[in-house]
């Protein structure tokens, strides 16, 4: 299953793309948020995931995800942020993970400082570029 939520202030729209998906244990799954940004500047956000219930936390293995970078959007940007992971074997032979039949992946977008390099590429709001 997938969750998404905003930081209080986070000005962005955010989801999975999906709820949920089967997965097979041990093959690696792909999954999508989308981020959009309604606002007239632009808006620079993490992430931060917890995945539950506890039991199932470590075996849920992210491959590669949107939240290991920091994200920027433009205004008005609509993006899609993947998400590859599998959930590992050894799950079945844990005493008390291997009951789990759900696991829940949640995001939350935080607001996060423009970094410098993209600050300087950033029209101020209002600023045209003629």
């Amino acid at each position: 299953r997938f969750d998404a939520s905003l930081e209080r202030g986070m000005p962005w729209e955010f989801r999975p793309e999906v709820r949920q998906m089967t997965a097979k244990i041990g093959e690696p799954m792909l999954a999508f948020y989308e981020a959009y940004n309604p606002t007239d500047s632009a808006v620079a956000g993490s992430a931060s995931f917890n995945v539950a219930p506890y039991e199932a936390g470590g075996f849920f293995t992210k491959i590669d995800c949107f939240c290991f970078e920091l994200q920027v959007l433009q205004p008005g940007e609509r993006v899609r942020m993947p998400v590859t992971f599998f959930v590992d074997p050894a799950i079945v032979d844990d005493r008390d993970a291997k009951f789990v039949k759900h696991i829940t992946l949640s995001y939350t977008c935080h607001v996060t400082e423009m970094p410098e390099e993209q600050a300087a590429l950033v029209l101020p709001s209002g600023a045209d570029d003629s």
